[in-house]
């Protein structure tokens, strides 16, 4: 059962238009479809219909009944669908419905586990607090990814430790960088549809499809599997940090800038990369 206060399902309620039954303008067939691609259930399922057969009174069923991560995700993406509707409507977005909006977002955010300085006091805002957190007993063998792609990543970070006590910066930072696309990559390719379906998802530009798992970047994935819910937005911004610490591999791009990454860099990328982990788990300190 999601955790949504009551006060919560009146602004949930008063965005989707549910008043009168319906939710925004949705036909039954077109509910279910949407419904469908953004969570991989029917709607139309008896059990969401034990208090009434109307799409909102089967959508209160489905908060009630349904994880925090998926009527998360689903809010989300309702909320995305009711902003574009209204761009490509051209109908502007009162101050009013600014604010419901905004709160809505809010309720998403938390039943996602996605936390930024508007909807928690813990999150990290600075570089200083998020170095504070402590990560202990870091694991990646309950991860859904492949067996064999832990054992690697075991070993990585094995080593990742081992650079950092012998201070070899640069061999560290180069480890974090890969072990962090390693996680995310494994993550995306157990949760394909998920991360395809996401609207932060990298799309050819003369087409406009999603890019093939494959070719995305580093970058996409942090992306990608921030707006969905899988880390947060404190290890989304530190993470693409990270990034570009990793992309010192390439000699002309650190003789380019001028930056020698030193043990505190080392230090900083091991911070981001237990953080992700400690997402990934579902387990925010």
């Amino acid at each position: 059962m999601a955790n949504i206060r009551q006060n919560e399902f009146l602004i949930l309620e008063k965005q989707f238009e549910m008043e009168r039954g319906f939710v925004l303008d949705f036909y039954n067939s077109s509910f279910q479809q949407f419904i469908y691609n953004v969570c991989g259930l029917d709607i139309y399922n008896s059990k969401y219909a034990i208090r009434g057969d109307s799409k909102a009174k089967r959508l209160r069923i489905f908060w009630q009944t349904e994880s925090d991560s998926i009527v998360g995700k689903l809010i989300n993406e309702m909320l995305a669908y009711w902003k574009t509707s209204r761009k490509v409507n051209s109908i502007e977005i009162t101050k009013e419905e600014a604010i419901i909006f905004n709160d809505c977002l809010t309720i998403a955010n938390r039943l996602r586990g996605v936390y930024d300085k508007t909807t928690s006091k813990n999150a990290a805002t600075t570089k200083d607090e998020f170095l504070k957190r402590e990560y202990k007993n870091i694991n990646v063998d309950n991860l859904d990814i492949d067996a064999h792609v832990i054992e690697i990543i075991k070993s990585r970070l094995f080593e990742i430790q081992r650079n950092i006590h012998s201070e070899s910066a640069l061999s560290a930072v180069i480890l974090c960088g890969s072990v962090l696309e390693g996680l995310l990559l494994g993550i995306a390719i157990k949760n394909i549809k998920d991360f395809n379906q996401s609207s932060a998802s990298p799309k050819n530009r003369e087409t406009g499809k999603v890019l093939l798992l494959q070719d995305w970047t580093l970058s996409s994935l942090i992306d990608v599997a921030q707006n969905i819910g899988f880390i947060g937005l404190d290890v989304k911004k530190f993470s693409h940090s990270l990034r570009d610490f990793r992309n010192y591999i390439h000699p002309y791009q650190q003789m380019s800038t001028g930056f020698i990454p030193d043990i505190d860099t080392a230090k900083i990328s091991w911070q981001v990369l237990q953080a992700a982990i400690s997402d990934l788990n579902g387990k925010k300190p």
